[in-house]
């Protein structure tokens, strides 16, 4: 087997027994283990067991006679990936190390995306001592320990989801999964398999069976992101699921039970889209039986500090207490900004100084090309009370879009909004002034 493992490509390392192959674990990284359930030394459960403790990620394939398959079952238990009954065809054994390799794979997408995206939603906690925000703290304390569903409102880049996060992770579910989908970001067709899963051959394309993000939350909290992007057709079978607890693979007969704590957000007015017939009262009212409001950065300039040093600290790690971060002036434009894009594009903004400045402290010729005295003073004349929130948000898009000389891409990015979320409040515009 082993000249025939080294001709498929894999390095291989030969152990006589268990003893040298917990060895060998200790001094070098593997992805996979090929363990027979009997061998002097070790037996295969212990070195399955030691394996997971020097190296968790290392997956494990156990390789038994039909007399032990008893055993080979309850070592699945204790966390190996599969087994092979001997003797076992190359073809066989081929196959499995390729689905091992293709779970390394998605474990380390994963791990790659989770970086990125702790990267780009701010602060990995919920940062600033303003009113607002020590309220909203108040509220995860009351709610996070109980079942209750919580719906959290505030605009888009304000920091919904790490709200959710302090929720899942004040709660009794801590030590479960904590799994967040954002409703918008995926075409129709695919959520309801994305969200229930599907059986293969349920229609075009399921190849293979799929288990949903309910099933992957069980017993923890699923956190659905922009729930008024959610389509109608959906909306009365997530109804049915917070009811009763079951969900319904597509293409599946059976039902299957699901214990998930759902939180939800959004920064759509939900009760104008239930009176425009977009949005399904009764699921409102069961979705919003807790309800907590972000406030927007503009609503509390005081935390700007406070959250440019932490998003500084993400970029620039080896800053001290002492250091000084940023100049008065730099603060002062800061401070100044209108945040259309909230704390999304506060993060977008020191990212760049921290680019051009290398070193502290960040001075006003290191934040973007709309930040200067002139530009302060007309940011400042924006907040008057003729203007309402939405003509606000529109003008600052406008403007946007001046400067990038129509690029909606680029100017999504300057406002630290996606470009689905421009398109929309364009869109949503352009329907305004129809009506008017």
């Amino acid at each position: 087997m082993n000249i025939e493992l080294r001709g498929m490509g894999h390095e291989v390392t030969v152990c006589p027994d268990g003893l040298t192959a917990v060895a060998a674990l200790e001094i070098n990284s593997f992805d996979c283990i090929l363990v027979d359930l009997d061998m002097p030394g070790l037996n295969g459960m212990q070195v399955i067991a030691k394996a997971k403790e020097l190296s968790p990620d290392t997956e494990a394939v156990v390789l038994t006679g039909k007399s032990s398959l008893e055993t080979a079952v309850a070592a699945l238990r204790y966390g190996a990936f599969d087994y092979l009954t001997k003797p076992c065809k190359l073809i066989e054994l081929e196959a499995l190390l390729e689905r091992v390799a293709q779970k390394r794979e998605l474990t380390n997408k994963y791990r790659a995306i989770k970086r990125q995206l702790a990267r780009l939603e701010g602060p990995p906690k919920l940062v600033g001592q303003s009113r607002g925000m020590e309220a909203v703290r108040k509220l995860i304390a009351k709610v996070a320990p109980t079942q209750s569903t919580v719906l959290v409102r505030g605009e888009t880049g304000t920091g919904k989801e790490l709200v959710a996060r302090a929720l899942h992770d004040q709660s009794i579910r801590a030590e479960q999964p904590f799994v967040a989908i954002n409703c918008g970001a995926l075409p129709e067709n695919l959520i309801e398999s994305e969200l229930f899963g599907h059986r293969k051959g349920a229609f075009t394309g399921a190849e293979e069976h799929r288990v949903g993000l309910f099933e992957v939350a069980n017993g923890g909290t699923l956190f659905l992101d922009e729930i008024g992007e959610l389509p109608k057709s959906l909306q009365a079978k997530l109804l049915r699921v917070l009811e009763s607890g079951e969900i319904r693979r597509v293409g599946d007969n059976s039902p299957t039970m699901v214990d998930v704590r759902i939180v939800c957000a959004t920064h759509r007015d939900v009760e104008e889209m239930v009176d425009a017939g977009d949005f399904r009262e009764d699921l409102m009212f069961r979705i919003n039986t807790f309800e907590i409001r972000l406030p927007s950065l503009r609503e509390r300039t005081e935390d700007i500090p406070d959250l440019a040093r932490a998003l500084l600290l993400r970029n620039w790690p080896q800053l001290r207490p002492a250091d000084e971060c940023f100049t008065d002036e730099t603060m002062a434009l800061l401070q100044g900004h209108c945040w259309p894009g909230n704390v999304r594009e506060l993060a977008n903004v020191i990212e760049h100084a921290a680019i051009l400045a290398e070193a502290p402290p960040i001075r006003p010729e290191h934040l973007p090309s709309r930040f200067d005295s002139r530009r302060l003073r007309t940011t400042l004349t924006r907040f008057t009370p003729a203007l309402t929130l939405r003509e606000l948000e529109m003008q600052a898009i406008h403007q946007s879009l001046e400067r990038q000389q129509g690029n909606k891409s680029r100017a999504a990015e300057e406002l630290g909004i996606s470009l689905k979320t421009l398109y929309n409040k364009l869109n949503q515009e352009a329907e305004l002034d129809k009506s008017a």
